[in-house]
């Protein structure tokens, strides 16, 4: 369900308050659920609205679930000037006359991203793998990786646990890795480093290629295309870790508005 959603402050003109309204629904298509979701609108003079002129638009919103299962702790975009159809708010909805783009800034917690490490979704690309390094150790069958555990660190560093399933029994899996961003969308996990430490030592040597290829299956997962936002195209220009919190700044590419594609 969905939480609380607020437009243009009291002091806003008839016109920035039946736009926001109509924006902040149409904004409701782009969640599973939310918190709070906010839409302040600015259009001055509003007859400017009849020309299909706004000045700006932000939305910013919290506790935000993208497709069910992934939870995003925070997220903001802002435009600058954008020009729409303003027979379509008539109508209820905002087409816009061309596409636009929005500085945008998403922030996830670590205890997020490990909900969205047990989602369907991804489940589905931990299960059953069969690469031949895996098949080489499990004796033909197919892998599973399970129990997955992300630290966020200082410095865009992370420490990855998890574990799988050989015929001779489990095996935990340790490694450490930076984050880095490639061609704005993926995600990757650089310099992965396996971590002993965590790890008995009769399994180190398996439970050393094994981390190795799971940061290797990780490296070809995280792909904000697969968001599939409703008009939406996230890139990211850089990331941060803080405390635990995992910060992306970049911008938005806004094709049409949700709702009205």
């Amino acid at each position: 369900m969905f939480g609380g959603f607020t437009a243009s402050p009291p002091g806003a003109d008839f016109g920035e308050r039946m736009l926001s309204t109509v924006a902040s629904q149409s904004i409701r298509h782009l969640f599973t659920q939310s918190e709070t979701v906010e839409v302040l609108i600015r259009c001055h003079p509003s007859s400017k609205l009849l020309q299909g002129s706004i000045d700006s638009f932000k939305m910013t919103g919290r506790q935000l679930v993208i497709r069910r299962d992934f939870w995003v702790e925070e997220m903001s975009f802002e435009t600058d000037a954008v020009s729409i159809d303003f027979s379509s708010v008539l109508g209820g909805k905002i087409r816009l006359r061309q596409p636009t783009q929005a500085v945008a800034q998403v922030v996830l917690t670590e205890a997020g991203i490990n909900r969205a490490f047990k989602s369907e979704l991804v489940q589905k690309r931990l299960c059953n793998i069969d690469s031949p390094e895996l098949l080489s150790l499990s004796g033909g069958e197919p892998v599973s990786f399970s129990d997955v555990a992300l630290q966020l660190l200082p410095d865009n560093q992370i420490k990855i646990l998890a574990k799988t399933e050989l015929p001779n029994g489990t095996v935990p899996l340790s490694l450490r890795a930076t984050l880095a961003v490639e061609r704005r969308r993926r995600i990757l996990f650089q310099d992965p480093q396996f971590d002993a430490a965590d790890v008995p030592e009769a399994v180190r040597g398996v439970s050393e290629v094994l981390s190795m290829t799971f940061a290797d299956i990780l490296n070809g997962m995280v792909d904000l295309d697969r968001f599939d936002l409703d008009g939406v195209t996230m890139r990211i220009n850089r990331l941060e870790t803080q405390g635990k919190q995992l910060i992306f700044s970049g911008y938005a590419q806004i094709e049409h508005f949700p709702g009205s594609g």
